[in-house]
C-alpha cells in the first residue's frame, strides 16, 4: 500500500502532498462504440491538468464502456487491471476523467490501495494551487468544500476544539452525543456559509465596479476561450498588462482590465477573463459567477481559440457551453482563431462565426483584429449630430474620448459634431441634439 494513502485523511491534503514530491499518476478514460480518439484527446488534457498540478503521469487507460458499475464505476476485470498496473509501477494516484460518485470513490480507494481522484477534483486542486487574490481564494476553497460535503470521511473535526461539559477526557465535541460524520458535516456547512457570505460581499464590489464602467460610457471587451489559448498573451501585447504568463492550463484565475485606444482615439476596455475547460465543474461556476459575469456585463466578447489543438472545434463549443449557461452566448462575438505563425486554420475559419486569424505572441494579424473591433463597436453607436455651445466644452472632451468625431466644425459660439456615439451615452448628449 502506497504510504501517502491513510483512509480518512483529506484527498486535498493528499493531493498537495503528491504535487510538491511529483506524485506518479495512472488516468483512465472511457468511451462508447467509436468514440476512442476521442476519448484519447480528452486523456492527454487530463495529462496536461495532471502535469499542472505537478503530477507525472505514467500511464493512461481507455476503456470502453457499457454500462456503469454502481460500486466501483468499472467493471471488475478492468479493476483487477488498473490494480496490477498500480502495484507494478508503484502509483500513487489513479485519475478517472469521468465523474465518480463518492462511494465509488471510498470503494476503488480501498480496492486499488492508493489515492482515487475524479477529473472534477483535479481542477479543483489546479485552481486552488493557482489562487493568488482573495477573491479567488474564496471562490475555489467553496468549490472544494461544497464537492466534499457529500465525501466525508472524518475529515474536518481538526478545525473544532471547542470543549463541551466539563473538560477532561471525553470533554470534546464527541461528548455531544451526535455522530463524529455529523458533526463534520455541520463545521464544514458553517464553513461554506461564512466563504458564501464573504463571496457576497466580493461580487458587490464587483458589481459597483461593473456600474462605474458602464456609467462612464466606454465599451467593454471580455476575452473569453478555452484555458490556455493566450487569453492573456492577447492583453499583454495590446495593452503592455504586464499580466503572468505561463504554458500551462489555468496560469491565471483572476480578471485583469485594462484601457485600450483605438487608432480613431477611441477608448475601449479590454477584460481578460479566467480560461474554461470540458467540464467545467457546475461547483467552480456558480463559485466563479461573480468573475465570470464579465463576460456577461462586456457590449463584445473577443473568442480566442488556439487553432493548433487538435479539439480546437470541442475547444470552442466548451467555451459556447459555459457562454450559454451564463445566458452570454447572445452577444456580439469576434472569433480569433490564435497561433496562426505555428499553423494553418483553414478548417476552423470556414466553420466559425466572425473569424479573424491572429498571433497573439508575435502580433501578427493586430491589424485586421482591431479593425473588427472597431467594426463591432460601430454596430453599438448611433451616428447623430450634436450643437454644442462653447461653455459646455467639457462635453467635448468627454466626446473625443468616448465617441468617435467625424467633423467638426465652429459656428458663432457654437461648435457642430457629426459624431458616432455609442447608445449607452446618448442620454448624456440628449440636449444638444439637433
Amino acid at each position: 500500500m502506497s504510504e501517502e494513502f491513510v483512509s480518512g485523511s483529506t484527498s486535498e491534503g493528499r493531493l498537495t502532498q503528491l504535487s510538491k514530491k511529483g506524485g506518479s499518476a495512472l488516468l483512465v478514460g472511457t468511451y462508447q462504440q467509436k468514440e476512442k480518439e476521442i476519448c484519447l484527446e480528452h486523456l492527454r488534457e487530463l495529462m496536461r491538468l495532471a502535469n499542472t498540478y505537478g503530477l507525472e503521469t505514467k500511464l493512461k487507460i481507455e476503456c470502453p464502456l457499457r454500462k456503469v458499475e454502481s460500486s466501483t464505476f468499472l467493471g471488475k476485470g478492468k479493476i483487477e487491471e488498473i490494480k496490477e498496473k498500480v502495484k507494478a509501477e508503484k502509483i500513487d494516484i489513479v485519475i478517472f476523467d469521468d465523474e465518480i460518485s463518492p462511494q465509488q470513490q471510498r470503494n476503488l480507494e480501498k480496492i486499488l490501495e492508493c489515492i482515487v481522484i475524479d477529473r472534477t477534483e483535479l481542477i479543483l486542486g489546479v485552481f486552488a494551487q493557482r489562487a493568488q487574490t482573495k477573491e479567488a481564494k474564496i471562490q475555489v476553497q467553496l468549490a472544494h468544500f461544497k464537492y466534499q460535503l457529500p465525501r466525508l470521511r472524518r475529515m474536518w473535526t481538526h478545525l473544532s476544539r471547542q470543549k463541551v461539559g466539563g473538560g477532561g477526557k471525553g470533554g470534546f465535541l464527541k461528548g455531544e452525543g451526535e455522530r463524529q460524520i455529523e458533526l463534520d458535516r455541520r463545521i464544514l456547512r458553517e464553513r461554506i456559509t461564512r466563504l458564501s457570505r464573504e463571496l457576497d460581499e466580493v461580487k458587490k464590489t464587483r458589481s459597483v465596479q461593473r456600474a462605474a464602467r458602464i456609467k462612464r460610457g466606454i465599451p467593454t471587451f471580455a476575452i473569453v476561450g478555452y484555458t490556455n489559448a493566450g487569453k492573456s498573451t492577447l492583453l499583454n501585447k495590446l495593452t503592455n498588462a504586464g499580466v503572468f504568463v505561463e504554458d500551462k492550463l489555468f496560469a491565471t484565475l483572476d480578471t485583469t482590465t485594462r484601457k485600450y485606444t483605438l487608432a480613431n482615439n477611441k477608448e475601449i476596455l479590454l477584460i481578460d477573463t479566467v480560461g474554461f475547460i470540458r467540464k467545467l465543474p457546475h461547483g467552480l461556476i456558480a463559485s466563479f459567477k461573480s468573475t465570470l459575469e464579465e463576460a456577461l456585463s462586456a457590449d463584445i466578447l473577443i473568442h480566442l481559440i488556439d487553432s493548433t489543438s487538435p479539439s480546437a472545434e470541442d475547444e470552442a463549443e466548451a467555451t459556447y457551453e459555459v457562454l450559454r449557461e451564463l445566458k452570454a452566448d447572445k452577444k456580439p462575438i469576434i472569433t480569433v482563431l490564435n497561433k496562426i505563425d505555428e499553423g494553418s486554420a483553414a478548417e476552423l475559419r470556414y466553420k466559425l462565426p466572425n473569424v479573424v486569424e491572429i498571433s497573439a505572441l508575435k502580433q501578427i494579424g493586430f491589424e485586421e483584429l482591431l479593425s473588427r473591433i472597431e467594426r463591432e463597436l460601430s454596430k453599438l453607436s448611433k451616428r447623430v449630430k450634436l450643437k454644442i455651445d462653447q461653455k459646455n466644452y467639457s462635453y467635448i472632451g468627454e466626446l473625443m474620448k468616448k465617441a468617435h468625431v467625424i467633423s467638426q466644425e465652429y459656428v458663432g459660439n457654437d461648435i457642430i459634431l457629426d459624431v458616432e456615439i455609442p447608445r449607452v451615452l446618448l442620454h448624456k448628449f440628449k440636449q444638444f441634439l439637433v
